[in-house]
């Protein structure tokens, strides 16, 4: 290997490292908020941040100015989507605070509430209408708003 390719590398290393150092708390937020997981027991999200970083490192070179971030939300949103109706199915509740939601619902709210994306990039991001994505976080909010949360005695 070239001295250049090394150089390379390396530098394509510390970037990501510097991103991920810089984004992987509030990924692992989010990606836990999907699966409704909590926080201290959160093997799926993980397990599906592991991936979608994965995803973003193999493609590092080629985002040409392209945010990572987004790029890597884009990838935990779509590999969320794929199994989310398996997961949901086969584990049930795992007594995250947005559990009593649908894996759909919490896929919008996290990304219109938490992540702060607008209606219209939601909708594209997910292949759903604009007036699909405000009904199902409208009925989401009232869902949270009418369903009492368990406190710890």
């Amino acid at each position: 290997m070239s001295e250049r390719q090394t150089a390379h590398r390396l530098r394509r290393a510390r970037e990501f490292e510097a991103f991920v150092a810089g984004a992987a708390g509030r990924l692992l937020h989010a990606a836990t908020l999907l699966t409704a997981e909590p926080p201290a027991a959160n093997p799926h999200a993980q397990q599906l941040l592991t991936a979608a970083l994965a995803h973003t490192y193999a493609d590092w070179d080629r985002l040409r100015g392209e945010d990572p971030y987004d790029r890597t939300r884009q990838e935990l949103v779509t590999r969320f989507a794929r199994g989310a109706w398996r997961y949901h199915k086969v584990r049930g509740g795992r007594g995250g605070v947005l559990d009593r939601l649908t894996p759909q619902e919490r896929l919008i709210l996290v990304l219109r509430l938490y992540e702060g994306v607008a209606e219209e990039q939601t909708a594209a991001l997910i292949g759903l209408p604009v007036e699909r994505v405000r009904s199902i976080s409208r009925r989401a909010i009232a869902t949270m708003r009418s369903t009492p949360v368990a406190t710890a005695s």
